[in-house]
């Protein structure tokens, strides 16, 4: 494990040493952050969807998502954990369910009777909204957006790469990877021509280790509540997944260089490489889970039927990295926040910093 947290340590180091050959240098030189602003599915979400639900309908201009701990980690979400790490405000447009672009892989959510909220058709443009409004009860600005010392971040994919989307053949006739890749960079244009110019890119999780999609010699199972007409052949399943994540990752990151010349300048982008830090969390357990039983990577917290019923949670929750088959848990989210700290520091060996 030491040597392979050095190979990834000298990877990291070469990428952001050509980064700055290609593009000047670094400006990853945030000094502090007084905002947070992110972008995503249920990884991030810390109550928007539940406002969708009980409202069906959006959120009006100038709301602001409630913390909470009914999430889905079972606990508080990992960038809440960053705003009481470091001080920062933190303005949550994530919707649990949500893809990148509806145009791309629209996924269909009964409650709504419409495709999820998506970062591409819903969130980015609820942010723009509330970035111009004004608080009627003090004239100021809705948001507090100080413009070196706000950082945007996005972590979307789960859906996208899942079934009900590319997994299952289910996107839109025609589109591909790349489209959806482009789609995120394309969030990151509508961000930076706002005004943002500090952003964290959050590559996507090894989705090939969580018990919805790990093949069975590594705890998946044939059916949850989120997949409960999961093929048979659940190798295949893990195989294919596990491709698919490499393959867009390795796509991100050699897109960030041209775009940094091209669509980016003046700004700092750091690719937080979410993948490489779950995987060691995964192979080396014992660094990351306390809980009062052994560390568990392949089994979950929250066990429910295939229709999610009869619920029931298994003790000690810090001992496990997932909190059901396809979300991590609460203490996971803890060391992600605790790494994206690290990550805005500029200090991270899980980062690429591009600039």
């Amino acid at each position: 494990m030491m040597i392979r947290r050095i190979l990834h340590a000298l990877v990291l180091g070469l990428g952001a040493q050509r980064a700055l050959a290609d593009g000047g240098s670094s400006r990853w030189n945030l000094k502090e952050l007084k905002s947070l602003v992110t972008f995503g599915n249920s990884y991030t979400d810390e109550s928007r969807l539940g406002y969708f639900i009980e409202h069906k309908e959006a959120p009006p201009v100038g709301w602001r998502a409630p913390e909470s701990n009914s999430t889905s980690t079972g606990g508080f979400i990992w960038p809440r954990y960053v705003s009481r790490y470091t001080g920062a405000e933190l303005y949550n447009y994530a919707v649990s369910g949500a893809v990148c672009s509806n145009n791309i892989t629209p996924r269909y959510f009964d409650a709504l009777d419409a495709p999820f909220p998506s970062v591409e058709q819903y969130e980015i443009p609820a942010f723009l909204e509330d970035a111009h409004h004004t608080d009627p009860a003090t004239g100021k600005p809705f948001l507090n957006l100080p413009r070196r010392e706000t950082v945007y971040a996005i972590w979307i994919g789960t859906n996208d790469l899942g079934n009900d989307a590319f997994m299952t053949d289910s996107q839109v006739p025609g589109k591909t990877l790349v489209d959806y890749v482009e789609c995120i960079f394309g969030a990151l244009d509508r961000l930076y021509d706002h005004g943002g110019r500090y952003f964290v890119l959050m590559n996507v999780a090894p989705l090939d280790l969580l018990p919805q999609y790990a093949p069975p010699e590594r705890g998946g199972v044939p059916g949850t509540p989120f997949w409960p007409e999961k093929p048979e052949n659940i190798t295949q399943v893990s195989h294919r997944m596990k491709q698919a994540v490499v393959a867009v990752n390795e796509i991100m990151e050699l897109k960030m260089g041209s775009a940094m010349r091209h669509r980016y300048r003046g700004a700092g982008v750091a690719v937080f490489d979410t993948y490489s830090l779950l995987s060691d969390m995964y192979y080396d357990p014992g660094r990351y889970f306390n809980g009062t039983e052994p560390p568990n990577v392949e089994g979950w917290i929250k066990h429910c039927d295939l229709d999610g019923n009869n619920c029931e949670a298994k003790p000690s929750p810090d001992s496990y990295m997932w909190y059901d088959e396809l979300h991590p848990s609460e203490q996971t989210d803890r060391i992600i926040a605790q790494q994206f700290v690290h990550v805005i520091h500029g200090v991270s060996t899980y980062a690429t910093y591009f600039g």
